[in-house]
C-alpha cells in the first residue's frame, strides 16, 4: 500500500535571535494544509538517524550558529542526494554550521550583513520568471538584514539584492538572495530573507518561501 501523505521534518534551534521556533511554527499549518505530516526536532542528533532522514520528503532547517558532526553532515547530504528535499531561510540555513560538506550541499554561506535593518529591493531575475518559486511575483522591498553570501556557481539564482559602492568597495555588488539547486535526486531551496517574524508579513516573502518548501519536497 502507498500513501499520498508526505513527511516534513523541521529541525530548529541554535541562536535564539532568529526565533527558530516562532518562525518555523508559522509554516507548520501551511505544510499540514498541503498534506504533510509535520515532525519537529530541537536536537541535531536527529541527523544521526539516517533512516529517519531518508523517510522524510522535506527537511526544513532553521538552525543558526550550531556545530554539526561529520556523521550528521554526511547523513543529511546522503538523504538529500537520495531525494529528500531541504529548505530554509536566512541564518537558519546559510549561517548554520562551519562545515564544508554542508556548504556544498546548500550552495551558499553567510559572510556578513550591514549593521541593523534597512530598506532594500529584492529583484527577481526576468529570465527565471517562469520558475514555480517566483512565477507571477514582482520585485519588492523589505526592511530587514541584507546578507552578503558566498555561493556555489551551480546554484540557480532566482532573486538578488544589490550592495551599493562604499568606502571599501569601488562598485556595486549584486548578491544572490534566493536560489535553488539540485543535489543528486534531491532539491534544495534557500532564501536569505527572514531574520524576524514580520519579514514574512511581506506577501512576496511569504509566498516564495512557501513555494520553496513545496518545490524542494520530494
Amino acid at each position: 500500500m502507498t500513501s499520498d501523505i508526505r513527511r516534513a521534518l523541521v529541525v530548529r534551534g541554535g541562536w535564539d535571535g532568529h526565533q527558530p521556533v516562532t518562525i518555523s511554527d508559522s509554516f507548520v499549518p501551511f505544510l499540514k494544509d498541503r498534506g504533510f505530516t509535520v515532525e519537529t526536532s530541537e536536537d541535531l542528533a536527529v541527523y544521526e538517524d539516517a533512516e529517519r532522514l531518508a523517510a522524510a520528503d522535506l527537511i526544513v532547517q532553521c538552525w543558526t550558529m550550531g556545530t554539526i558532526t561529520r556523521e550528521q553532515s554526511e547523513n543529511l547530504a546522503v538523504a538529500v542526494r537520495s531525494g529528500t528535499g531541504l529548505a530554509g531561510w536566512h541564518g537558519g540555513i546559510v549561517d548554520s554550521f562551519h562545515d564544508h560538506g554542508y556548504h556544498l550541499l546548500t550552495g551558499g554561506k553567510f559572510v556578513m550583513h550591514p549593521p541593523g535593518f534597512h530598506d532594500h529591493t529584492v529583484r527577481l531575475l526576468p529570465e527565471r520568471a517562469d520558475h514555480p518559486v517566483i512565477e507571477g511575483l514582482h520585485d519588492f522591498t523589505v526592511h530587514t538584514e541584507q546578507y552578503w553570501v558566498l555561493t556555489d556557481p551551480h546554484i540557480d539564482v532566482l532573486a538578488t539584492t544589490t550592495f551599493a559602492a562604499d568606502e571599501l568597495r569601488d562598485r556595486p555588488a549584486v548578491m544572490p538572495a534566493v536560489w535553488t539547486r539540485t543535489w543528486g535526486a534531491g532539491r534544495v531551496f534557500v532564501s536569505t530573507i527572514g531574520h524576524k517574524p514580520d519579514d514574512f508579513d511581506v506577501p512576496e516573502v511569504r509566498t516564495l518561501t512557501e513555494r520553496g518548501l513545496l518545490w524542494a519536497s520530494r
